[in-house]
């Protein structure tokens, strides 16, 4: 019970970050006919419930298989992309409106004691996507294969604003009444550019992207990301890696690949501050910035923890309010891990550091010496040539780092004056 408690308590600020964004969803053919496809499907549905906005993108490798097995047709590839003859499309279109009317009547599941009950979705699909056809290649004509050629955003858009899950299969139409098969990556890829999502989530076989020792890599920034998939050209999900990137070079700030074998990987990776698949991002997965007045509630939470234990003098939301200007953050993820203060005294040439704090699950990772950096160079911006700290109880890291003892008189006079002899802080100083 504790465990639930404490994970419910700490994804909440996940879920108020996820209100009301636009994610983009592809689940292969693979993904629904393994055995975790209920447990995906059950937290598709809670992300709805809790406002998050979806296109659910599917494709049907396996299916069409199954169905070119049965009616004893080839299958030919060209570059990892099938060859759609007309015989083929034919089992295309026949598996992928089969999966259609599966994932909707599953998606209408309202029984008692489901975890559906109640859910009431409403499912939507359509010809959103306008496709061409990849034509010939290297002297191979992939006939009615295609690639993607226009989503209509606007028409999803409307969609998604009247609470539906989009539905989109791994097809794509022409303006002359033609149909195309598609590389569901693409479908899914495009549309989450074309409706600038906010995410790109792509399931595959893998629990994310590897490195050399098969190790997982949690995050990727988009540069390493190239580089990755020049290097394993070859791993498995590359695909999947490569629909990230295009997704991030295309302003989608965040792309996820997790897997479909993994019950609860979608919770996982959107609800904990680690995940549990790739995150392939622009760069901005962890930033330092300048606190801005919604982040209040944020700092709050970030040091009331330090306030009980006596290491940082109180400061009430009230406070916060009226000095968060003052505030330096560093955001992970949206959420404030670390944050220090800088009140300078111009007159006086220097300024107090104050309300250091680090997040616990982050303090060994060197962000107290960010912090401390970036407050330096800010106050040799403003022209200053010192910085003071009163500390109780982090008096060696501060001296690790350079200050040096001094006292309450070397204080300026307007911060000496309102000194806590109570509290008996230690004073230190160090020149910048």
């Amino acid at each position: 019970m504790h465990d639930y408690v404490s994970w419910l308590r700490h994804s909440s600020p996940y879920i108020n970050a996820h209100r009301e964004r636009t994610f983009v969803i592809m689940l292969p053919g693979e993904g629904i006919a393994h055995a975790n496809f209920t447990h995906i499907l059950h937290d598709i549905v809670l992300l709805h419930s809790l406002g998050v906005r979806m296109v659910l993108v599917y494709g049907a490798r396996p299916q069409i298989e199954a169905r070119l097995k049965a009616t004893q047709i080839a299958s030919n590839y060209h570059h990892a992309l099938r060859i759609t003859d007309a015989r083929t499309l034919a089992c295309v279109i026949d598996a992928a409106g089969q999966l259609r009317t599966y994932l909707e009547a599953q998606l209408s599941v309202n029984m008692a004691a489901s975890p559906m009950q109640g859910a009431k979705l409403k499912v939507v699909s359509g010809n959103f996507v306008a496709a061409k056809p990849c034509g010939v290649i290297d002297g191979v004509d992939y006939q009615h294969t295609g690639e993607v050629r226009r989503v209509d955003a606007e028409g999803i858009q409307a969609l998604l604003e009247q609470r539906n899950i989009v539905l989109l299969p791994h097809l794509g139409y022409s303006p002359t009444g033609e149909v195309f098969n598609l590389a569901c990556e693409d479908v899914a890829t495009q549309t989450a550019i074309s409706l600038n999502a906010d995410k790109l989530i792509l399931f595959t076989a893998e629990q994310g992207i590897l490195d050399e020792q098969q190790q997982l890599i949690r995050e990727l920034k988009l540069e390493q990301a190239i580089e990755h998939a020049q290097q394993f050209a070859k791993q498995s999900n590359v695909s999947a890696l490569q629909a990230a990137i295009s997704a991030c070079q295309h302003d989608v700030s965040r792309s996820h690949i997790i897997s479909y074998q993994i019950d609860g990987a979608l919770l996982s990776e959107l609800f904990t501050r680690d995940g549990c698949g790739t995150l392939v991002d622009q760069g901005h997965f962890e930033q330092v910035r300048q606190a801005g007045i919604e982040d209040i509630a944020g700092l709050a939470a970030l040091i009331r923890p330090l306030e009980e234990q006596g290491v940082l003098v109180s400061r009430p939301q009230d406070l916060l309010a009226q000095e968060y200007a003052n505030f330096t953050v560093i955001e992970r993820d949206g959420l404030i891990i670390a944050c220090a203060a800088l009140y300078p005294f111009v007159e006086e040439k220097t300024a107090e550091l104050a309300c250091l704090a680090v997040h616990p699950d982050y303090r060994h990772g060197g962000r107290g010496d960010t912090l401390l950096e970036h407050l330096e160079n800010q106050a040799k911006r403003l022209n200053l040539n010192s910085l003071f700290v009163l500390t109780t109880r982090t008096a060696h890291w501060f001296q690790e780092r350079g200050f040096e003892p001094c006292s309450i008189e070397q204080l300026p006079q307007q911060k000496a004056a309102l000194y806590n002899y109570q509290r008996n802080s230690k004073v230190f100083r160090k020149s910048i």
